[in-house]
C-alpha cells in the first residue's frame, strides 16, 4: 500500500481550486446512476472518444453504449498513449476542441493533463465504487477505468517448453537475439516494466537486452502477430489481454507469469474540458465506470476492472492470483520518464 499512498501524495500536491461533489439526486438508469442531464445528452446526439484501446475493442464497447443510448452517435480516435497525448496537446494549443472523453494509460500524462486544466471536473456517482488511489485528487477529474497487466509470451512452435523463458531475468539470454520484441517508449506499461526490472537487476540488465537488438512496436497486436507467425519468438511486456484474445482464437502462444511479478499500469478515464458534447460525455463516463459498463470493458478489451464487483476478463484468472510489480515510490518513477525514453529509443533503434 505504500506505493498507492505515494501516488495519492503526488495527487494531493495538485491545486485544489475546486472540490468535486456528486449531484444531490443522481438519476437511476439501467444498472447505474448518472448526474448528467440525459435529455441534453440526447439533444447533443454525439460523443467523440479518444483512447489507446484497439479499434476492435473501442468499436465493440461503443456499440454497447449506443445500444443503451441509440440517441447518441459515437466516433473515436485510436492512437498509442504517447502519440495520442501529443495529438491532443497540439489540438488544444491550436484551440481546437474535438474529444468529449479521454482514456490515457500513462499516469504521468494524466497528471500533466489535469494540471493543465485538460480534464473537466465531473463527479460521477459511480466513483463511490472505486478506491481513493484509483481516483484523481480532487475526485472528479479522472478515474481508473482498467488495469493492464503484462508478462512474457512465446510461440511453442519455435520455442520448446524447456528452452522457454521462466522469468524476466531469462529474457536477457543471448538465445533471444533478433527474435524478441517489446513495446515502444510511448507505452506507460513499458516504462513501468523498465523501471521495476532496473531496480531489481540494475541498469546492466537493460544493457544486455540492448545487445539482443530488440524490436519495439506500437501495440500488442503487432507484438502478438509477429510472434504467432514465427517472425519473433518471444514477447517481453506481453499484455495478458493480448494473450487471452490470441488463446481464444487457438493461436500458438504460451503466457509466462514471471516469479518477479507482472507489470501493471492503470488506464484512466475522464471528461475533457471544453468537450463539444459535455452531457453525453458525462453520461458515457457514468456508464463506462458502472458495473455493467466495466463488465463490457473486460469483455471487449480483456483488461481488468478496478471495481471489486466486476469479474475478470473471459478466460482470465482472478487478479488476486497474480503478484504485481508496483513502484514503492511513484514520484521517483515519474521522474525517470525522460531517461527511460532516451534509453529505450536508442535500444529499439529509433534514435
Amino acid at each position: 500500500m505504500r506505493a498507492l499512498h505515494a501516488l495519492l501524495a503526488i495527487m494531493l500536491a495538485l491545486p485544489l481550486s475546486v472540490v468535486a461533489q456528486p449531484c444531490a439526486n443522481p438519476r437511476q438508469m439501467d444498472g447505474f446512476k448518472t448526474c448528467a442531464n440525459v435529455e441534453k445528452a440526447f439533444a447533443e446526439g454525439a460523443l467523440v472518444h479518444y483512447a489507446p484501446d484497439t479499434e476492435t475493442a473501442m468499436a465493440a464497447y461503443l456499440t454497447e453504449f449506443r445500444k443503451a443510448f441509440p440517441q447518441i452517435s459515437t466516433t473515436y480516435l485510436r492512437l498509442q498513449t504517447g502519440a495520442l497525448y501529443a495529438r491532443l496537446s497540439a489540438e488544444r494549443q491550436g484551440r481546437t476542441y474535438v474529444p468529449d472523453t479521454l482514456i490515457l494509460t500513462e499516469i504521468g500524462f494524466a497528471l500533466d493533463f489535469q494540471k493543465r486544466g485538460g480534464f473537466q471536473l465531473y463527479h460521477s456517482p459511480e466513483m463511490a465504487f472505486y478506491q481513493p488511489h484509483q481516483k484523481s485528487t480532487p475526485e472528479g477529474y479522472f478515474t481508473w477505468d482498467n488495469q493492464i497487466i503484462a508478462g512474457i509470451a512465446y510461440n511453442p512452435n519455435v520455442v520448446s517448453a524447456e528452452d522457454a523463458p521462466k522469468s524476466w531475468k531469462d529474457m536477457a539470454n543471448p538465445r533471444w537475439a533478433n527474435v524478441i520484441n517489446f513495446k515502444l517508449s510511448t507505452s506507460g506499461l513499458q516504462h513501468m516494466v523498465w523501471y521495476m526490472l532496473r531496480g531489481l537487476y540494475g541498469p546492466e540488465y537493460w544493457t544486455k537486452i540492448a545487445e539482443l537488438k530488440p524490436r519495439g512496436f506500437d501495440s500488442y497486436v503487432q507484438q502478438y502477430d509477429r510472434t504467432i507467425s514465427g517472425q519473433d519468438h518471444v514477447i517481453s511486456t506481453a499484455q495478458y489481454s493480448g494473450y487471452l484474445i490470441a488463446k481464444a482464437k487457438g493461436a500458438p502462444i504460451v503466457f509466462v507469469i514471471p516469479p518477479e511479478g507482472l507489470g501493471v499500469a492503470p488506464g484512466v478515464l475522464g471528461v475533457v474540458d471544453r468537450a463539444p458534447h459535455p452531457e453525453a460525455a458525462s453520461l458515457f463516463v457514468d456508464w463506462y465506470l458502472s458495473q455493467p459498463g466495466q463488465t463490457i470493458m473486460t469483455r471487449t478489451t480483456q483488461n481488468y476492472s478496478a471495481r471489486a464487483d466486476v469479474p475478470p476478463p473471459p478466460g482470465g484468472q482472478a487478479l488476486n492470483d497474480f503478484k504485481l510489480m508496483i513502484p514503492e515510490d511513484w514520484e521517483a518513477f515519474l521522474k525517470t520518464h525522460g531517461q527511460f525514453v532516451r534509453e529505450w529509443d536508442r535500444m529499439t533503434g529509433i534514435r
